[in-house]
């Protein structure tokens, strides 16, 4: 065993006597939705770049196309290569009667390939368990080998006050997504954009005599992304921030991107396909951070043979947090690099 790895302490050791198992290792830095209406888009996202494609057919379907979005998406499913792609498609909400036949459709016409199903506004953990016992039943009656799991969009009020419980609902949960654009309307926040910063949440600096008083702006978002990455954390869970509506704007994208990121998040949804290679370029630890990563675990390898708990690198003291934090850093390349 390289000696690099030979301090791994596992990705589900949280320190506690409580062990949560962490969702499969899938890659995540971006996420491309798909309108399931949009039947031209479907071989360009099979052959793009996301690491995630999701087919929707919830908002961005209107009514009169749900069931032929819903034919459209089992046959993009079944018929196209995918590659080593992981592929979702999302439901109608709960509260809607396209729902169950958006599950029972899918699954039962699907041949596999299949490997997420993403839950709008959930609200509350039962919301979770009753699409997990339909599935569940659709998946035994039809001896679906491969089980399926659940990305979940909290996008509302009733969704994060209950985001800790709702993470922790299901075997079958993967991820949990921030839906900005829905909690901004749940929460009568003032503004109509989809993501990004908003110029009435900021503070002016004090005033000194007659000078000039500096408005900075704030994250009015920070609270919200900070909450669910906390509890998608602590149930081994991906947190993923949704999207960014203005698609022309590559460097706002890659300012809300990187401040997820710098919460805890792995990736970002991506509306437009120029929004992908912004995502993924965020979402990976660069050159220069990987060769340090690697070089904590060799200093710290080094340390415990000679019976050392913590070692000075650079002028700066590592330790055992280094090392889980090095680990991060190492998997994720690796992770992309096996992906090609």
């Amino acid at each position: 065993m390289d000696s690099c790895h030979s301090f791994t302490l596992g990705e589900n050791r949280i320190m506690s006597f409580t062990i949560i198992d962490a969702a499969p290792a899938r890659l995540n830095r971006s996420e491309l939705a798909v309108p399931g209406s949009r039947t031209e888009l479907f071989a360009k996202a099979a052959a793009g770049d996301a690491d995630v494609v999701f087919l929707d057919l919830e908002d961005a379907v209107a009514p009169d196309d749900k069931p032929q979005a819903r034919k459209n998406v089992i046959e993009a499913v079944n018929d196209l290569d995918w590659g080593s792609k992981t592929l979702s498609v999302r439901i109608n909400g709960l509260d809607t009667h396209y729902m169950y036949r958006d599950v029972v459709d899918v699954i039962e016409q699907t041949q596999g390939r299949l490997d997420l199903i993403m839950i709008p506004k959930v609200g509350t953990p039962a919301d979770v368990y009753a699409v997990d016992m339909l599935v569940t039943q659709v998946e035994d009656a039809m001896a679906r080998p491969k089980r399926i799991g659940f990305e979940l969009i909290i996008e509302t009020a009733l969704g994060m006050s209950n985001v800790e419980a709702i993470a922790g609902a299901s075997g079958r949960n993967e991820s949990l997504h921030f839906g900005v654009a829905d909690y901004a309307a749940s929460t009568r926040a003032r503004m109509t954009t989809i993501g990004g910063p908003n110029p009435l949440y900021g503070v002016l600096t004090d005033a000194q005599g007659d000078a000039p008083r500096d408005y900075h702006w704030g994250d009015m978002w920070h609270f919200a992304i900070s909450r669910m990455v906390v509890a998608a954390r602590a149930r081994g869970l991906r947190p993923i921030d949704g999207p960014f509506g203005d698609f022309r704007d590559a460097d706002g994208y890659r300012a809300q991107a990187n401040r997820a990121a710098a919460l805890g998040c792995e990736g970002k949804w991506a509306i437009h396909p120029g929004q992908i290679p912004l995502a993924n370029e965020v979402n990976s630890p660069s050159e220069k951070e990987v060769t340090q990563a690697r070089r904590i675990l060799e200093a710290m390898a080094k340390a415990q043979s000679e019976g050392q708990g913590a070692v000075s690198l650079d002028g700066k003291l590592i330790d055992i947090a280094s090392i889980k934090q090095a680990e991060v850093m190492v998997r994720k390349a690796e992770q992309i690099s096996s992906a090609g």
